[in-house]
C-alpha cells in the first residue's frame, strides 16, 4: 500500500497532519470523512527517497521517551483517570513534535471509537509487540499489568543493548584512528616524498614506486576516486536494502567465525524474552509466536519462527517445532521443553533470555579482547610498510656515500 501526507482539520478545528497508508487519494479521502474530518489536502509520498536509503523506512521513537510515556501513561490509569484523559495530558507534555503528533492522532482515534491499540499500530514507528502487547490488555481488562511488563521487558532490552554498543566503541575507533593515518600518509607524506625522489633521478625499489604511485595516483585522481566510494556505498546500501541483499546478508552473519555464534545467541535472547513478554500478557502461543517473528531482525530466525508457528497450530508443541527447524540451539529447545512440560513456559523463556544475554556478553567481551590488539599490529604493520617503502632509498643512499 502506498503512503501519503494527509492534512485535515477536526470537529474543533484543529488542523492535523499524518501519514497514512492506502490504496488511492480517493480511499483516504472516504476513510476520513466518514470520521467527522476535514480533509485539506492529500498527497502521495515518494516510494524512494534519500532518507529512506540511508536510515530506513517509517521515523522511529526513541527508546527512552516511550518507556518514560509508558510508565505515565500506567501511573495514569492505574491513578483512575480515563485513557483519553491521559493521553491528552501525556500529548500536552510532550516537547518532541513528531511524538506529540503521534499521541494526538491516537486521541482522536480512540475518541472516534477505535481501539487503543488499533489507534497505535495505524502510527508510524510504533512497533506490532507494542501494539500486540497493548491489544492482550485490553481483552484481558488489566492493561496497566501488561504495561508493566512491556515496559520491564523494554527497559532490559535497552540496557543490553546499550552494553553491547560500548563495547564496541573502542575497535570502532581503532578503526577510525587507522583511516585517518592511512589518508594522511597517502595524501599528504607520500606526495612529498615524490617530489623529492623525481629530482633526485635515481633508480629506486620497487615497493617504494608501488607506494609513490600509489599516493600521486590519489592526489591526482582523489574527487574520482570519493565519487566511486560514494557510488559504491549508496549501491550497497541500496542492495543490502533490496529483499535479496537482506537475506544474503543475513545468511552471511551467521557465517562469520565468533561473531556468527555471538549474533545467533543474540536474536535467541531478544526472540525469548519478546515471547515471554506476549505471552505473559495473556495472549495465545501462536499469535505470540507471529507477532515476535515480525520483531526479530534476523530472517533466518523469523522464518524459522513463523514454521514453528505452524507447526504449532497443527498440535505440536514448541519444543518439538523449533527443534525440527536444525537451527535453534539444543539448549534452548530443552529449555523451552522444561517450560513446557511444567507449565512456566514464560518464566523459562525469561531464563533462557538472560543465559543467552550473559552468554552473548562474555563472548562479545573475549572476541574483542582478541580483536583490538589484532587492529593494533595491523596499524603498526601498515605504518611501517608505508614508511620504509619511503625510506628505503635514503637508507641505500647513505649506504653509497658512505
Amino acid at each position: 500500500m502506498a503512503e501519503f501526507l494527509v492534512k485535515l482539520a477536526d470537529e474543533r478545528g484543529h488542523v492535523l497532519e499524518q501519514v497514512e497508508r492506502g490504496g488511492s487519494e480517493k480511499e483516504i479521502r472516504e476513510r476520513f470523512s466518514h470520521q467527522g474530518y476535514l480533509v485539506y489536502s492529500i498527497k502521495g509520498r515518494p516510494a524512494f527517497s534519500a532518507r529512506r536509503l540511508f536510515g530506513g523506512g517509517a521515523q522511529r521513537i526513541k527508546t527512552d521517551p516511550f518507556i518514560i510515556f509508558n510508565q505515565q501513561f500506567v501511573t495514569l490509569i492505574r491513578a483512575g483517570l480515563p485513557i483519553l484523559m491521559s493521553l491528552n495530558l501525556l500529548s500536552r507534555r510532550q516537547k518532541d513534535p513528531y511524538f506529540k503528533g503521534l499521541l494526538e492522532n491516537v486521541e482522536e482515534r480512540v475518541k472516534s471509537g477505535e481501539l487503543l491499540s488499533d489507534a497505535f499500530a495505524k502510527q508510524e514507528g510504533i512497533t506490532k509487540i507494542y501494539t500486540t502487547t497493548v491489544l492482550a490488555g485490553e481483552r484481558s481488562g488489566n492493561l496497566e499489568e501488561v504495561l508493566d511488563r512491556y515496559i520491564t521487558f523494554q527497559k532490559i532490552t535497552a540496557t543490553f543493548r546499550k552494553k553491547l554498543m560500548a563495547s564496541l566503541w573502542y575497535p570502532g575507533l581503532l578503526l577510525i584512528a587507522l583511516s585517518v593515518m592511512l589518508v594522511f600518509l597517502m595524501t599528504f607524506v607520500v606526495p612529498q616524498f615524490a617530489d623529492l625522489y623525481s629530482s633526485m633521478n635515481t633508480p629506486l625499489p620497487a615497493i617504494t614506486v608501488l607506494m609513490l604511485n600509489i599516493g600521486t595516483t590519489i592526489r591526482h585522481y582523489y574527487y574520482l576516486i570519493l565519487l566511486g566510494m560514494v557510488l559504491l556505498v549508496v549501491g550497497l546500501l541500496a542492495w543490502v536494502r533490496s529483499e535479496n541483499g537482506a537475506r544474503t546478508l543475513d545468511s552471511l552473519r551467521f557465517k562469520i567465525p565468533k561473531f556468527g555464534d555471538i549474533w545467533m545467541k543474540y536474536q535467541i535472547s531478544m526472540f525469548s524474552r519478546t515471547l515471554s513478554t506476549l505471552l505473559s500478557g495473556g495472549l495465545p502461543l501462536v499469535p505470540s509466536l507471529e507477532t515476535a517473528s515480525n520483531s526479530i531482525n534476523s530472517r533466518k530466525i523469523a522464518k524459522t519462527v513463523e514454521g514453528a508457528a505452524q507447526r504449532v497450530r497443527e498440535g505440536q508443541s514448541l519444543s518439538y517445532s523449533l527443534e525440527e527447524s536444525k537451527f535453534f540451539p539444543d539448549l534452548a529447545v530443552e529449555m523451552i521443553e522444561v517450560g513446557e512440560s511444567t507449565g512456566a513456559l514464560p518464566a523459562m523463556l525469561n531464563s533462557v533470555a538472560e543465559f543467552y544475554e550473559e552468554d552473548v556478553q562474555h563472548a562479545l567481551t573475549a572476541a574483542l579482547q582478541l580483536v583490538e590488539p589484532i587492529i593494533l599490529i595491523f596499524m603498526g604493520l601498515t605504518v611501517a610498510t608505508v614508511l620504509i617503502s619511503l625510506y628505503l632509498p635514503v637508507f641505500s643512499l647513505g649506504s653509497q656515500i658512505r
